[in-house]
């Protein structure tokens, strides 16, 4: 084994141990050892001094440098994605200040990422804001013109026409649809004038509408109110999840469920799909998990293949009685 990629205690030992015993043979074979020729009971005697000075070597540099190959081993494993990973601070000297520079730097890596993905978020969601407002403004008011205009057309048009400008008029009827759709989707203006529950309970209904599966909601009376970046957050889990369920687990029952756990409020949705796969990870979990954290919230997706996928959010809980 090269001594390389020993860790740096067990490198010193060896070092000062090769040196010791450098040492104790000058001792035993030079010329300036106690006896021409050395006795057995000289042996023992500096073999055990060679001993006791290796094993009080060893003591001594364990305490000040074990904490440095254990930051060594959590910088190599550290996840910033997975937070709250931090090493004990036990101990004092050197390795024990390093231990609590490296636990002060996570804190603050921590929170900036924090910062840093809330203000992405919120950009993210100005800008869907607009995009379904110019939707709605713009491309919905188009297309109820162009359904104006072939009512007007159909109403004039010889009898062999009507059929298919009918036809036509189905079809730009449903790209309206889709418009709306899409628009309430990007930003659910009920979540903006009645609130989370009213938002979730459309979310549910609007899913199950649209051949997605059969959703059974549970959410509890007297929910305490949220800040509207942690409504916001609550919402996007729950669409991404019943979307999920829907589009990969090809699930055919989802139970959603929101209610309050001491000082914080929980989302929960369960699916009967197929479940995740061993080691899944994709751009959606690791949307919610940034989401999450975003609001200080905790993020958990459990499940295993052939018995559906639970998704658990719970977010800190802030401002009086709704």
């Amino acid at each position: 084994m090269r001594t390389e990629t020993l860790p740096l205690y067990w490198r010193v030992c060896l070092i000062n141990g090769t040196v010791f015993l450098a040492g104790t043979l000058a001792l035993l074979l030079s010329p300036a050892s106690v006896s021409q020729r050395p006795l057995v009971s000289e042996a023992v005697v500096l073999t055990l001094g060679l001993t006791l000075t290796l094993v009080t070597n060893a003591l001594l540099l364990r305490a000040s440098l074990a904490p440095i190959d254990r930051v060594a081993r959590q910088m190599a494993t550290v996840d910033l994605l997975e937070p709250g990973q931090r090493l004990e601070t036990g101990g004092g000297g050197v390795g024990g200040r390093l231990v609590a520079s490296f636990n002060a730097m996570l804190d603050r890596l921590e929170e900036e990422r924090r910062s840093s993905d809330a203000r992405a978020l919120a950009a993210e969601e100005d800008e869907r804001h607009r995009i379904a407002q110019e939707l709605h403004d713009q491309v919905g008011q188009q297309l109820t013109v162009v359904l104006l205009g072939l009512k007007q057309v159909q109403q004039r048009a010889p009898a062999d026409l009507v059929e298919e400008l009918e036809l036509v008029r189905e079809s730009a009827r449903a790209s309206l649809d889709d418009v709306r759709r899409v628009a309430r989707e990007l930003r659910p203006g009920v979540l903006d004038d009645l609130g989370l529950h009213s938002a979730l309970a459309s979310l549910a209904t609007g899913f199950s509408a649209h051949g997605g599966a059969a959703v059974r909601r549970s959410i509890a009376p007297g929910l305490p109110a949220l800040p509207p970046a942690t409504e916001v957050v609550v919402y996007r889990v729950a669409q991404e999840a019943l979307t999920n369920a829907a589009r990969h687990a090809a699930a055919a029952h989802v139970e959603l469920t929101l209610q309050r756990l001491g000082d914080r409020v929980e989302l929960v949705v369960q699916d009967d799909g197929r479940g995740l796969p061993d080691g899944a990870t994709g751009a959606g979990l690791r949307g919610m998990r940034e989401r999450a954290r975003s609001v200080g919230g905790e993020l958990a997706v459990t499940g295993s293949p052939g018995h559906g996928t639970r998704v658990r959010l719970t977010v800190p809980v802030a401002g009086g009685p709704a």
